[in-house]
C-alpha cells in the first residue's frame, strides 16, 4: 500500500512539474532576415519621363488570322440557323378546346403572360415563354405552377429572330 501511495504522488508531482510553464525562449532574428526595399511605383516613376529607345517587339508566333478564320465560320453558321433548341412551359395539353382557350385566358388576363396556343391532332396545347436554359425558366415556372399545377418544361426548338 505504501509503495502505491509513494507512486501515485510522484506521478503527480511529475504531472505538475511538467505543467508548469516556461518563459518562452526569445532570440532576435533581424538580423538574419533578408530586407527587400519596395518596387517604385511605376506610374509616378514613369509619369514625367517616358521611356526612351525600347525597341519595338514584333509578334512572331501569332494565332490572330486562325481565330479569325474561326470566329468568321462560325457566324456564318449562325446566320443559316433558323431555330435553337430551348424550352418551353406547357400549361394545358388536351383534347377540349374550350379548356385551351379558358388557360389561354386566364394566362393573359390573370398572370400576364403572353400564351400561344396551338392544336396538333389531336391535342391542344398552351404554351408560354421562349428560354435558352431551363435554369431561365425555373421562375416562371414555379409562378404558373400555383395556377396550374400541371404545367411543365417541355423542350422547344426556339425561333431565332
Amino acid at each position: 500500500m505504501k509503495h502505491l501511495l509513494i507512486i501515485a504522488l510522484s506521478l503527480v508531482s511529475l504531472s505538475s512539474f511538467a505543467q508548469r510553464k516556461e518563459k518562452p525562449i526569445q532570440e532576435d532574428l533581424a538580423s538574419i532576415r533578408p530586407h527587400f526595399n519596395p518596387p517604385p511605383d511605376t506610374a509616378a516613376h514613369y509619369a514625367g519621363n517616358p521611356v526612351k529607345n525600347v525597341p519595338i517587339v514584333k509578334p512572331v508566333m501569332t494565332v490572330n488570322q486562325k481565330v479569325d478564320f474561326v470566329l468568321d465560320s462560325i457566324d456564318k453558321l449562325n446566320l443559316t440557323r433558323k431555330v435553337i433548341s430551348g424550352y418551353t412551359i406547357l400549361v394545358y395539353s388536351g383534347l377540349n378546346s374550350e379548356e385551351a382557350r379558358n388557360a389561354r385566358k386566364r394566362l393573359t388576363d390573370e398572370l400576364s403572360f403572353k400564351a400561344d396556343m396551338q392544336y396538333i391532332q389531336p391535342k391542344w396545347r398552351v404554351r408560354v415563354g421562349n428560354y435558352y436554359t431551363s435554369l431561365d425558366a425555373q421562375k416562371d415556372l414555379l409562378r404558373l405552377k400555383r395556377a396550374f399545377p400541371n404545367a411543365t418544361l417541355v423542350p422547344e426548338s426556339i425561333p431565332l429572330r
